[in-house]
């Protein structure tokens, strides 16, 4: 890493000539007006090495680990916002008869929809699950930093480390996918900026981009965060999860929960045996299956927070709580949303990723002289043959 100083300082310490780093362009990017992000053009410039030499990369990995995790909570809070604005629209928005209808007025709040409620709800349970997980892995971090026994810094620490990727990518990734619902919700309006809703989505695209593309953060996860330490990380994540079920299994009432969880959690295991299996014969099935497996982690350790929710909410319904009934009630509802309509998700993705890698690699990749004519398409452009039906190298 180096300091590159705009000036050159004089022996004495005073600003001398202009040293060869300039601002070659500022980049117009897709939402994010505000970025001064710009290219840097070094020329001839002169810089100071910081830090030890050849150790760079790990030193900037102290940030980027920090930044992965500000970047999912960046795509959480965009997600937050276009939930509460959607939720506040569709009650206030009449279009359309619901069924069955109200009878009440010549038209109904498109809350009354059930499609327009499935995506109010599918936003809910990711926004505040997700809430939920980061502050557990911020209660981790502060375990990691500060904590007497290194014993317990190191086990906080693996928890940390593996849920970073998770975090960063999922988050990012159900993040876009919620401001589109929003944007959905308020169908045509949402397209006119005054609303403001177009603008959560553009926002929220480029953090599936931000510190490391989400399919690194998959190959992060299952190329170094699995092996490490003969699997040590997931290892430990595992028993907290048994734990968290066990802890639910002893109450009947949390049986709608408990069950899918559990199910749920072997569903990882599978996957994470079958890739490790194939992974170490054949390299492209990490690349292949990576993306389907942080996606199929995700959801499972969403469910985890939903499952702790369900049931402290449950038990201050019987206990008593520091806050209304209506609060618990609706975790409860949430939770049930998650566990029926979202984490069965991980079954569909555990079928994909066992399909192996050959469906993906096994797509011809034809050299081909041919040129395709299109208006629209410069004459530079290299397609396949046509009768080859593969794709172009270039």
């Amino acid at each position: 890493m180096f300091l590159v100083p705009k000036f050159l300082p004089n022996p004495d310490g005073s600003l001398g000539r202009r040293n060869g780093v300039t601002c070659g362009a500022i980049e117009h990017k897709m939402g994010i007006k505000g970025s001064a992000t710009c290219v840097l053009n070094f020329d001839d410039a002169v810089g100071w090495l910081i830090g030890e030499e050849n150790k760079g990369m790990r030193a900037m990995f102290t940030m980027m680990n920090s930044a992965r995790l500000g970047v999912g909570i960046q795509g959480l809070g965009l997600a937050g916002m276009s939930y509460h604005n959607a939720v506040l629209y569709a009650r206030e928005r009449v279009q359309g008869r619901a069924l069955p209808t109200t009878g009440a007025d010549a038209a109904d709040s498109i809350i009354l929809h059930p499609d327009v409620r499935r995506g109010l709800l599918s936003m809910r349970a990711f926004v505040e699950g997700a809430r939920a997980l980061a502050t557990w892995v911020g209660m981790r971090i502060d375990v990691e930093l500060r904590h007497p026994d290194p014993a317990k810094r190191q086990e906080a620490g693996d928890c940390v480390a593996l849920l970073t990727p998770v975090i960063k990518a999922f988050y990012t990734d159900l993040g876009f996918e919620s401001t589109n619902i929003g944007l959905q919700t308020f169908g045509g309006h949402g397209y006119i900026r005054e609303w403001g809703m177009e603008q959560f989505v553009r926002d929220a695209r480029i953090g599936m981009i931000y510190e490391g593309t989400n399919h690194v953060q998959a190959l992060d996860l299952v190329g170094r965060k699995l092996p490490e330490g003969g699997g040590r990380l997931l290892k430990q994540y595992a028993g907290e999860l048994a734990r968290e079920v066990d802890a639910a299994r002893a109450d009947p009432a949390l049986a709608e929960f408990a069950t899918p969880m559990a199910e749920a959690a072997g569903v990882l295991q599978q996957a994470t045996e079958w890739l490790m299996r194939h992974a170490a014969r054949k390299p492209d099935e990490v690349g292949a299956a990576a993306s389907e497996y942080l996606r199929l982690f995700g959801f499972v350790a969403l469910g985890h927070m939903w499952l702790r929710t369900a049931r402290v909410a449950t038990e201050r319904l019987t206990t008593g709580g520091a806050l209304p009934a209506a609060f618990y009630e609706a975790k409860q509802h949430t939770a049930r949303y998650y566990f029926r309509r979202m984490l069965p998700q991980v079954t569909a993705l555990h079928t994909s990723l066992t399909v192996g890698a050959d469906v993906v690699m096994g797509f011809p990749l034809v050299s081909s002289n041919t040129h395709i004519t299109h208006p629209c398409l410069p004459d530079s452009y290299h397609a396949a043959d046509a009768g080859s039906g593969g794709w172009a190298s270039r």
